[in-house]
């Protein structure tokens, strides 16, 4: 159960610039002389310089001072000059800020919108610990082992949604040394409530990683799930859950990108909001959510390695709403179905055989028995180049196109067969 983060700090510098100057200005008596003062003769230029020119000279360096007392003060500087957080720079970075205004943030309305986020949403997240055997080769009896995971609660009456590797870990943990077997207990565990909760699977599906398990309580707090097709690279977002055991752990990041194509160590490819929020073991099935506390993805990858940091991944929670639907309602998810096998024709496959009759498509290696495909009268060795009148190209492509259709509607498929095209339609059936 894994996953992982890497936080942004941003420092908001608040430069309040206040000025006191209290100067005592004492006036100096002259001096007592008792000898009598010589009478000086009218001197016009003196005169002119005491009574205006140097009155007026004195303004000017009194100006002088009171606007560079007030240029050294950024709020003052700010109203004369009329701009508003202007931000001049002449360091050796060699960045001129001048003439750029910025909007700062407030770290407080960061932190609050973090504070708001985790007291709505941590009630709808719960911890997950799994008990499964082991049996090993190594020996006659079976033993047991733990893991744990995260889970989001989707209805007030106990359904929580989380990854199918939490609650099947026989897929990824098994080898030829040891078999892992199903999950022969569940427990969860509510946010502030230490008493167990013993869970049965409801449904699960390892094509889409999800799973969907039960508890008996009701009045629970289910999450609001966000439109996760609204979500923007950069936006502000939290991961919750329970990494490495520690129950209701928080961790604010951003999206990094959408849409990526990550294929697992198992060589499944999913479609996935990119984040460097902190994803850890222990957080898939946990909760990815924006600044509404809304859930916006199913944490489910992390990418690790040595200098590998911030590489996070959760399915999209709109890609969740038919497949959790479809495991509550059936216990499993409903999929239109062709009914063959087959592996990718590239260019590079055509090139290499020149003595065999390729084109780049789907090939054919093997057709079911009373599937879609046979009825329709595919044979192995035929290549699909087209679907819908969409090109193919590889058998993602086939299937990506075949998946965008309900169980019971028409396919059209452009076939290469001995040299030559034909087109066939079949009726999708359900996918046994």
């Amino acid at each position: 159960m894994d996953n992982q983060n890497n936080q942004n700090n941003y420092n908001y510098i608040n430069t309040n610039a206040t000025e006191n100057s209290s100067s005592s200005f004492k006036s100096a008596k002259p001096p007592k002389n008792n000898k009598p003062k010589k009478e000086k003769k009218p001197n016009s230029g003196a005169g002119f310089g005491k009574t205006v020119a140097l009155p007026f000279v004195s303004g000017i360096i009194g100006a002088t001072l009171v606007l560079g007392v007030c240029f050294s003060v950024p709020q003052i500087k700010n109203v004369i000059m009329g701009t508003d957080n202007a931000i001049s720079r002449d360091d050796n970075s060699n960045i001129d800020y001048n003439n750029v205004n910025l909007n700062l943030v407030s770290l407080s309305n960061i932190s609050d919108t973090g504070v708001y986020v985790a007291q709505k949403v941590l009630p709808s997240i719960v911890g997950i610990n799994v008990e499964y055997s082991i049996n090993s080769i190594f020996s006659r009896n079976s033993s047991t082992a733990t893991a744990e995971g995260s889970g989001v609660i989707i209805s007030e009456d106990g359904y929580i949604l989380t990854n199918n590797h939490v609650i099947d870990t026989s897929s990824s943990s098994s080898s030829s040394y040891y078999e892992v077997g199903n999950a022969s207990k569940i427990t969860v565990y509510l946010y502030n409530d230490e008493t167990p909760y013993e869970a049965e699977i409801i449904g699960t599906d390892a094509q889409t990683d999800l799973a969907v398990i039960k508890i008996d309580k009701t009045g629970l707090t289910a999450a609001e799930l966000g439109d996760s097709d609204t979500v923007q690279v950069g936006e502000w977002c939290m991961s919750i859950g329970n990494p490495l055991g520690m129950r209701s752990t928080v961790c604010q990041g951003s999206i990094s990108a959408l849409n990526r194509q990550i294929t697992d160590s198992e060589g499944k490819t999913y479609n996935v909001i990119q984040t460097d929020a902190a994803i850890n073991e222990g957080n898939s099935g946990g909760a990815l959510v924006n600044s509404q506390g809304q859930v916006i993805g199913i944490n489910t990858l992390k990418a690790s390695g040595e200098g590998v940091e911030g590489l996070g991944f959760a399915i999209p929670i709109n890609d969740t709403k038919d497949i959790y639907s479809d495991l509550i309602q059936y216990s499993k998810v409903k999929r239109p179905y062709i009914g063959i096998t087959g592996s990718d024709i590239t260019e590079e496959t055509v090139a290499a055989n020149p003595t065999f009759d390729l084109r780049v498509g789907a090939y054919i290696r093997g057709v079911e028995d009373y599937s879609p495909a046979e009825k329709a009268g595919l044979r192995i060795g035929d290549i699909i180049i087209e679907a819908d009148g969409q090109t193919v190209e590889t058998m993602d492509d086939l299937n990506e196109i075949k998946n965008s259709h309900q169980i019971g509607d028409t396919m059209s498929l452009k076939i290469y067969r001995s040299g030559q095209e034909s087109t066939v339609e079949l009726t999708l059936a359900e996918q046994p």
